[in-house]
């Protein structure tokens, strides 16, 4: 009878009861969006901690992807604050707890790596250093090398114009030595044995025993094929992981009980393509150094593809030393024989 119920029947609309709202329904709609906000960072989250966690059985697949992925595997730490960051915006607590997960998984890997594990009580010191064929001032890479006091020194990537500058800045210090194309070994403790490695067409790689003394120890200068990333071919490691493979079985046939194997091996110890040579031998960054020990490039290390690798013998500590002029940092271990 009144104005209001008049109007509303002559517009034919009527406004629901509070009671016929579905409470449910409302709230869905109102809550999907705070229920879905960061589901794609959990996700990115959950794949960067199953890529770390299972980066050993990674396959090669297009463009080696799986062994560029295990050398730069150091670096997926960076994923965290990024991923952190994003969650953060997007104001989801859900992704924010998921980052969690790549940061555990990343702390198991490399947590001891970080640790300094060296100690002293050296009986035998090497140091290993690409010295860069284009090298502008070799005798001072030499003087630098010889100032470690090392026993012995290993050196890639001499050429026919400074290996003479190399054998006479080091005489005095070192009266063993042998050269053989760009791989030299030279030595306080006398040399036997000195013969190529049959890795690549050319010498890229030495055997030696050296006579110290607590016995004869085998030592592998090696510097395996290069690589290389490109965006039409990816990552280009098929000369070095064969060059790894004819190295491989080099040692397999090795007779002394310590070995050496050092040099540039164009990856890191843990690539799996380059498992053939590692998996018999230890690292001494890994078992005796702080760090993570990046060689190369020396500018700005990103990567550790310098490695002394050994079987035999106790390392007790590793490290790289500082830049010469060369492209890649020099390394150098101390081991209990």
């Amino acid at each position: 009878m009144s104005t209001t119920n008049a109007s509303d029947n002559q517009s034919g609309t009527v406004p629901p009861a509070a009671s016929d709202i579905d409470p449910a329904a409302s709230g869905t709609a109102a809550t999907r969006p705070r229920r879905t906000r960061g589901r794609v960072l959990v996700a990115l989250a959950a794949g960067c901690a199953l890529l770390m966690a299972w980066h050993d059985h990674l396959p090669e697949g297009p463009g080696n992807l799986g062994s560029l992925f295990q050398t730069f595997l150091p670096w997926t730490v960076l994923t965290v604050p990024v991923l952190l960051a994003a969650a953060l915006v997007r104001r989801s607590r859900l992704a924010v707890a998921a980052v969690l997960a790549p940061a555990v998984v990343w702390g198991c890997l490399f947590a001891g790596t970080l640790a300094d594990k060296r100690s002293g009580g050296a009986e035998f010191t090497v140091v290993s250093h690409n010295v860069d064929e284009n090298n502008p001032d070799p005798a001072r890479t030499a003087r630098a090398l010889a100032a470690s006091g090392a026993d012995l020194l290993a050196l890639q990537e001499l050429s026919a114009a400074s290996t003479p500058v190399y054998e006479r800045e080091l005489a005095a210090r070192y009266p063993y030595s042998s050269v053989h194309l760009g791989v030299g070994l030279w030595s306080k403790h006398p040399l036997a044995g000195v013969e190529p490695v049959p890795i690549m067409p050319w010498t890229r790689a030495v055997r030696a025993a050296v006579d110290t003394p607590r016995g004869p120890v085998a030592v592998y200068a090696v510097h395996l094929a290069s690589v290389r990333v490109s965006p039409v071919a990816g990552f280009t490691t098929g000369g070095r992981n064969d060059s790894a493979r004819k190295l491989a079985d080099a040692l397999r046939a090795e007779r002394l009980p310590r070995v050496l194997v050092v040099g540039d091996f164009n990856g890191t110890d843990g690539d799996a393509a380059l498992r053939p040579v590692t998996s018999g031998l230890r690292s001494a960054q890994r078992e005796a150094g702080a760090g993570f020990g990046l060689t190369w490039p020396a500018a700005f290390p990103v990567v550790r593809i310098d490695q002394i690798l050994l079987k035999g013998m106790t390392p007790l500590s590793a490290r790289t030393m500082p830049a010469t002029g060369s492209d890649h940092l020099p390394v150098v271990a101390s081991l209990r024989l």
